[in-house]
C-alpha cells in the first residue's frame, strides 16, 4: 500500500514536470489539470461540479439581459485549500465588459469549490432563456 502511494506520488511529480510517458511538454502548450487528490470524486466529477457552482452563482447583468446580449467568457483561477478561487483572471472576453465582470464575480462567489490542483480555465456562459 505504501509503495503504491509513493509510486503514484512519483508519477504525479513526473506529470507535473511533463516527463510522464517520456514526452516533454511543449513550451506554451496548454496543460491539462493534474489530479493531486488521491481519493474521492474523480477529476472529471470535480470539474463538472466547479462549472455547475459557477453557473449557479452567476448573476446575469439586467442591462445586458434586456439588450439581448449573450456570450461565453473564459475565466482562469486556482482553488486554495479552503475551496476559494484565487488569482482570478479573465482569459477570454465575451466582448461585453459587464458580462466579463459578472463572470469573474461568479467564480469568486461560487465557493466553496472542490479542490483541483493547478490553474483552471472554466467557461462561463451567458445564455438568454427564450421564454423570458
Amino acid at each position: 500500500m505504501a509503495r503504491r502511494r509513493i509510486a503514484l506520488l512519483a508519477l504525479g511529480a513526473l506529470a507535473l514536470c511533463g516527463l510522464a510517458g517520456g514526452a516533454r511538454a511543449q513550451p506554451g502548450a496548454p496543460r491539462a489539470p493534474v489530479d493531486a487528490v488521491p481519493s474521492g470524486p474523480s477529476l472529471e466529477a470535480r470539474l463538472a461540479e466547479i462549472q455547475r457552482r459557477i453557473q449557479e452563482a452567476l448573476v446575469y447583468p439586467p442591462i445586458e439581459r434586456k439588450r439581448g446580449v449573450s456570450g461565453e467568457a473564459l475565466v482562469a483561477f486556482r482553488i486554495d485549500g479552503a475551496g476559494r478561487a484565487d488569482a482570478i483572471e479573465l482569459a477570454r472576453s465575451t466582448g461585453y465588459p459587464l458580462l466579463d465582470r459578472a463572470a469573474v464575480r461568479a467564480v469568486a462567489a461560487a465557493a466553496p469549490l472542490p479542490y483541483v490542483y493547478g490553474r483552471l480555465e472554466v467557461p462561463v456562459r451567458f445564455q438568454l432563456d427564450p421564454g423570458r
